[in-house]
């Protein structure tokens, strides 16, 4: 284990550049993904725009809140920007649907696209057989996809309008009550995907670095 991490410091140190990219174009691309999803759904373009003052609510909710336990699951909730479709139809208007862009879900979802981007460098370093690397691969994409998934910040009128990740099942078609009940199985598949990506992450840099071990080298001469 401790071999692996030491392969996994230097890769990192090797690559960060490439991982930062990595991070951005992910947490950038995720919300234009969710948001042509929403778009091709409705079949809609979005009709409004509000940007919030997302430093000035975090500096209010510390400042008013009693509980310093509450404070950084009230700041994880806070929007930035909100994107979507406003039906003027009943006085005032209703947002039907929108895409609730939240600084808390960006910096997991680009700390997912860093891991994502070791984990992609270190397949395409590794000269194991082609199952093997193939298995790595779909590894990765199936705890980006679970992570991703359960972190979308979309909200639609039939699912009570608060941003959560089970309207994608619903605009998928899955019952509105079905999707609501797994709602709050959405921490234990983005926990799960993360543990998936960390531990692809290692077993490749335990191969490295047995490829690279003295004792090997010298066994094969």
């Amino acid at each position: 284990m401790q071999a692996a991490i030491s392969v996994i410091i230097g890769q990192v140190r090797l690559i960060w550049p490439r991982m930062l990219l990595w991070g951005l174009a992910f947490a950038i691309l995720s919300q234009a993904v969710m948001l042509l999803a929403l778009i091709a759904r409705f079949g809609a373009l979005p009709n409004y725009v509000t940007f919030y003052h997302w430093i000035g609510n975090v500096a209010w909710i510390i400042t008013s809140t009693p509980s310093w336990s509450d404070i950084p699951p009230i700041i994880a909730d806070e929007w930035l920007i909100e994107i979507g479709r406003m039906n003027y139809d009943y006085g005032t208007g209703i947002s039907e649907w929108s895409l609730n862009v939240m600084p808390s879900r960006l910096m997991l979802l680009f700390g997912l696209g860093a891991l994502i981007g070791l984990s992609a460098d270190l397949v395409r370093r590794e000269s194991c057989s082609i199952p093997a690397r193939r298995g790595a691969t779909l590894a990765t994409g199936a705890a980006a996809m679970l992570v991703a998934m359960t972190n979308a910040t979309m909200s639609w009128v039939v699912c009570c309008a608060t941003p959560t990740w089970v309207v994608g099942l619903s605009m998928m078609g899955l019952g509105v009550s079905t999707s609501l009940a797994l709602e709050r199985l959405g921490p234990v598949f983005s926990y799960l995907g993360f543990a998936l990506l960390i531990a692809t992450i290692l077993g490749l840099a335990h191969r490295k670095s047995a490829r690279q071990s003295p004792y090997k080298e010298t066994t094969h001469a």
